[in-house]
Order: structure tokens, then sequence, then C-alpha cells
């Protein structure tokens, strides 16, 4: 089951062209030489950006991107397929003054949580964190332990010593909205979440494992709860640093709850006008839900307008 909603999924909008299993030796140089190339800045996690609050840019030409990001690794995102010029992605060695530039650094959450930019922009930077973060943590052959190198332009990286290839990886990662059918559903708090922010439940797919499996497993580990029936609903890139969170809905098959103190601070059923208030913020007792931007406000904006 999809719900298909008026409002876009975060980093779920990237337009890029990425061909990424055509790129030659030549590929990064082709696309910095193009006039048209813009690059993504990240610095020690956060997004270089010009512009007031209300008007964002994180793009920036070649010639300004390099003088930042000095010899560091780069990324090439893909080309825009309006014909605009390749999108590429580095890391910026230092974070200049933002009374002298008009550069201010920004967190892609608060950037996408505030819908700051246009959808296609933020997925791609999702895409951009993801692909960086990735580069920062294998810089080493787990094979023979050599210094790797990037390779297809960012998009694999390469051992000179035994020629292994690593390619990007993405964690997936089960997020659940759990119903009992009788117009109820399971949320939960961590202790990193806002204050009075509820959320689905979620969990990583551990190897040898389904989907299904993986939710009914944290379901119960989590929260005490047996399921059953377990149905897709729809999936988003994740860049925090690299997963696919998979969105289902599923039908508990019993309710008394036993959640799991060391993973969540709190875990209850709500009833469906609960919810409702919670997404519109007009909860009461100033409960709320994830923002849209997230696809734990789309399952639970799927559970308000489900038909048991």
């Amino acid at each position: 089951m999809r719900a298909e909603g008026t409002v876009p999924l975060g980093f779920a909008g990237n337009r890029l062209v990425r061909d990424g299993e055509n790129r030659l030796p030549d590929t990064l140089a082709n696309a910095l030489a193009d006039p048209l190339a813009r690059v993504y800045l990240m610095h020690e996690g956060l997004w270089l950006c010009r512009g007031d609050a209300g008007s964002v840019d994180p793009r920036f030409d070649t010639a300004a991107a390099l003088a930042l990001a000095g010899d560091g690794d780069i990324v090439l995102l893909g080309h825009d397929p309006d014909g605009l010029g390749p999108r590429l992605a580095a890391m910026a060695l230092t974070l200049p003054p933002e009374e002298e530039t008009g550069i201010r650094a920004e967190p892609l959450r608060a950037l996408a949580s505030g819908r700051l930019l246009d959808a296609d922009t933020e997925s791609q930077l999702g895409q951009a964190e993801h692909l960086l973060n990735w580069h920062a943590r294998n810089r080493f052959c787990g094979k023979c332990g050599t210094p790797t190198l990037p390779d297809a332009a960012g998009y694999r990286r390469r051992c000179p010593g035994c020629d292994d290839v690593q390619f990007p990886r993405t964690d997936p990662v089960s997020i659940m909205l759990i119903h009992d059918g009788a117009g109820r559903c399971l949320l939960g708090r961590s202790p990193r979440f806002p204050e009075k922010m509820w959320s689905c439940l979620a969990g990583f797919i551990e190897p040898g494992e389904t989907l299904e499996q993986a939710v009914r497993r944290e379901t119960m580990e989590e929260a005490g709860i047996a399921v059953g029936e377990v149905r897709y609903h729809s999936s988003q890139p994740w860049p925090f640093p690299g997963s696919l969170m998979i969105g289902c809905i599923a039908l508990a098959t019993s309710t008394e709850i036993r959640f799991d103190t060391v993973e969540l601070e709190d875990c209850r059923w709500f009833g469906r006008d609960e919810v409702k208030a919670m997404i519109a913020e007009t909860h009461p007792d100033g409960l709320t839900a994830p923002k849209p931007f997230a696809i734990a406000h789309h399952l639970a904006q799927a559970f308000v307008d489900l038909v048991d």
C-alpha cells in the first residue's frame, strides 16, 4: 500500500543522471572543466550556503569550490537532466568567515525539515552527504590495509595494493507503522527525540533476514508486540549517515506493550484522531509527529487515512 500525498518526501526527488557504470578516467576532470558545473561543499558535517534564511543556495562554481576544498576528494554526483551542467560534492577544508563572505554552514536535517531547498537540490545534498560520509569511512582497504583511492569520479574506491574495489554501502532499515486493526497505532519515544515528538518504530535489517522478518523482530524487541501481516508502503534515502528507510504498515496480533527501556523512554497506542492532531500540531497536550520530510510522517498519515 502506498498513500500518495501532496507533501513531498525528503531526499527522494533527485533527478540527476548518475551514469555510474560508464565513467572513464577523464570523467571527473571533464565535469570540473564544464563552466556550468556546480559543487556542494560540506565542512564538519554542515553544508556551506549563501543567501538569507528564506533563500538558501548551497551551489558553488568550480573555482570557488576548489579554493575551499583544496586537494580533497571530489565526487561527481551526476549531470542535470535539463542540460544545466554536472553536480559535484567535496569536503571544504575551512569555513570562511560569514561576515566577510556571506557563507554560512547549515545541517542538512535542518535544511530539509525547514523545506529551505527545492526537492531536487535537497535530494542531491542527501546523495552527496551519503557519499562523502562513505568516502571518509573507507580510506583503507579491508583486505590488505593499503590506503584506497577514489575511482569512477568518486563512485567507488580502489586499492592500489591488491586491486580490490569498494562500492558505496547503503544500510537497509525497516521503519514500521504498527496498527491493531481497530483504529489504534503504536508509536514510541526515543530519548534522542525532540520533546513531545512520537514516531514509528525502526531498526536495521540484519544479515540473512527478510524485510518482513525485520519488522516483526524489531517490533517484538522494542515493544513486545507480535506482528502478523506486513505490507510495504514506500522508501526513503536517509543520509545520516547512509541508510535506506523501508517503510511498512503492519498488523499487530497482540496488544500488551512491554517496551525496551534502553531503546525507548515510552511506547503506547494512539487513536486515529489523536495521530491526526499530532500531525496537524493541534494535539491538546502538545504531542507531535515527525515533520513531513521524514518517512515516519507519511506512515502516520497513511494510518490516519487507513480504512481498517
